[in-house]
């Protein structure tokens, strides 16, 4: 009975093992199938990606053009040399082809030639004609493979605005790394069949992902008024031993950017190249330090103290506030005490007697302290985030600094009269001269910017950009006094110099010490706008330490006056006397 039991236990044993098998065997049939039938597709692509070797091609950067269509920013085709160690046959000959057509040291060569990687490049940039003598030497494992190199017709034109690429093509600075996205493209792929060694099967041949192009940016920089722009401040900067010019033209209606200089400019298309007279044997991060000031926009980057240029901002929130009108009578005996300081006036002697269109002409330090003072701290704090002073204008440029003001618990008489002359503050050359463009416009804050719109390779637009606008800054009424009173500065007050005969130009002139007190460092500067009755270009220019005579009215007006006696006829604005 025993051995019975034992036996069917056994033939149990058996029966479970001979259905586990089957149950086995049924799953690898059915993984089996699944594999080779459903998943057949995704294998076939693994195996093929084990013995193909993948090599990328740079897309076409977008380039970017001026308001007109001119190129500002364009591709070269160039060449990257690589080896594939696996496939050089001729390893001596490969080193002496590289090293004589590159210009290269033996060792150099010889260490990525010997090197055991899928591939090493050698060289990127290289130019087209080299890279097609290479290509004729027909080498085993040297590949030769075309891609674009950015390029600027115009070498420093603009330099600070468009900013540059680097060795991957990608933007560093300026709107070239502002537009990264618009302008990089998608890359493409060469794919070759390689062996189990990793040697290319020549049967197979190349597979080709070809790159996307990237979009081209049209920009609201006109080429004639950025290259006239750029002449002037050249001049003026050697003419006044200046230590640099800048000038801003803008269209103060829309924010369109027509022009920015910022002399000295760089070469673009050698950016790394460090200036005239630096000691080349400096360290990295010294030489790092170096290039970032040369590339620095002093229009957006830096802060200055604006003086009398930002009377414009004082005078229209007086006139907003209903604190002055422009028939009150002031008296300036050539200071005025602000609680213990005394606060001199520019003329020492005075201006005795005058209204405050006279004053604005005169441009008195005292008038415009008592207009700041009517005003109080608070009132003055709220016009000057109302006219959004305190915020960043939003130009479409990397790296804008804000303004630096006094907080307002810590403002007192004394501060609130030197900031009402546009002392012991600062804020940069776009700033001031987006909010007097919201002054004279009749009350819009506009944003200013390049950007107009990006446009594909089929010349499909892509995107048109558009741009914040405030309404009621300040009141029409406000807008058109302004316009009205800084057109007598031009026509018979401090301004005479930014005259432009047959316009009517409105501005207002500056001459501000920069720190320490004391120094004998000057900023001269002019803000200009025509005509003055219906504002459609507004300038300044700001010339940095002049030698010799320093004053905004005779340094920085007659730069703007000779770039309006040319450009506003070119933009097609008439004058008086053509209506």
């Amino acid at each position: 009975m025993l051995t019975n039991n034992n036996q069917i236990a056994h033939r149990k044993k058996i029966l479970v093992v001979f259905f586990a098998c089957v149950a086995l065997l049924v799953f690898l049939f059915a993984r089996l199938v699944y594999l080779m039938v459903w998943r057949a597709e995704y294998y076939a692509a693994k195996a093929t990606e084990l013995h193909e070797r993948e090599r990328g091609i740079k897309a076409a950067r977008g380039r970017i053009l001026d308001r007109n269509g001119v190129v500002l920013a364009d591709n070269r085709t160039v060449c990257t040399i690589s080896v594939i160690h696996n496939q050089i046959q001729d390893p001596e000959e490969v080193i002496r082809v590289l090293c004589q057509e590159l210009e290269l040291s033996e060792d150099y060569v010889r260490t990525r030639v010997e090197k055991y990687t899928s591939m090493e490049r050698i060289k990127s940039n290289v130019d087209k004609e080299t890279g097609d003598r290479i290509r004729e030497y027909d080498l085993a494992g040297v590949k030769v493979d075309e891609d674009y190199k950015r390029y600027y017709p115009y070498g420093e034109l603009g330099s600070k605005v468009l900013g540059f690429t680097g060795g991957d093509n990608q933007g560093i600075i300026g709107l070239e790394v502002r537009y990264e996205k618009y302008l990089q493209g998608t890359a493409g792929t060469i794919l070759t069949v390689t062996d189990a060694k990793g040697i290319e099967v020549d049967e197979e041949g190349e597979r080709r992902i070809e790159p996307v192009a990237g979009n081209d940016l049209y920009t609201s920089i006109d080429y004639n008024i950025q290259a006239y722009a750029t002449q002037l401040a050249l001049q003026a900067c050697a003419a006044k031993e200046a230590e640099g010019v800048s000038i801003i033209v803008m269209n103060p209606q829309n924010g369109e950017i027509y022009a920015m200089v910022n002399v000295p400019e760089f070469d673009l298309n050698n950016p790394y190249d460090l200036p005239e007279g630096t000691d080349e044997n400096i360290g990295s991060e010294e030489r790092q330090n170096i290039l970032n000031g040369v590339w620095r926009n002093g229009c957006i980057n830096d802060t200055y103290e604006p003086g009398s240029t930002f009377k414009i901002i004082t005078a229209a929130a007086g006139l907003e506030e209903g604190v002055v009108t422009p028939q009150d009578s002031f008296s300036c005996p050539g200071f005025i005490v602000v609680d213990d300081r005394r606060i001199r006036c520019h003329k020492v002697a005075g201006h005795g007697g005058e209204t405050f269109v006279q004053a604005t002409m005169n441009s008195c330090n005292p008038v415009f302290i008592t207009v700041g003072l009517r005003l109080g701290v608070d009132n003055y704090y709220k016009y000057f985030e109302g006219f959004g002073l305190k915020e960043k204008t939003g130009i479409d440029l990397p790296g804008e600094a804000g303004t630096i003001m006094h907080k307002k618990e810590d403002m007192g008489n004394v501060e609130l009269a030197t900031v009402s002359f546009g002392q012991s503050f600062q804020i940069t050359p776009i700033q001031l001269l987006t909010t007097a463009s919201s002054i004279i416009n009749g009350g819009r804050r506009i944003t200013p910017h390049f950007g107009v719109k990006a446009v594909d390779e089929n010349g499909e637009v892509v995107e048109e950009f558009s741009y914040e606008v405030k309404e009621g800054i300040v009141s029409q009424e406000t807008s058109a006094t302004m316009r009205e009173m800084l057109e007598m500065v031009v026509a018979e007050g401090g301004g005479i110099n930014g005259k432009v005969e047959g316009f009517r130009v409105g501005g207002k002139t500056a001459t501000s010490q920069t720190l320490p007190r004391g120094s004998g460092r000057y900023i001269a500067s002019f803000v200009g706008f025509a005509p003055a009755d219906d504002p459609q270009v507004i300038a300044i220019a700001i010339v940095n330490n002049p030698q010799g005579v320093y004053y905004g009215g005779q340094v920085a007006a007659p730069i703007v006056r000779q770039l309006f006696e040319n450009i506003l006829p070119y933009l097609g604005i008439m004058g008086y006397n053509q209506e």
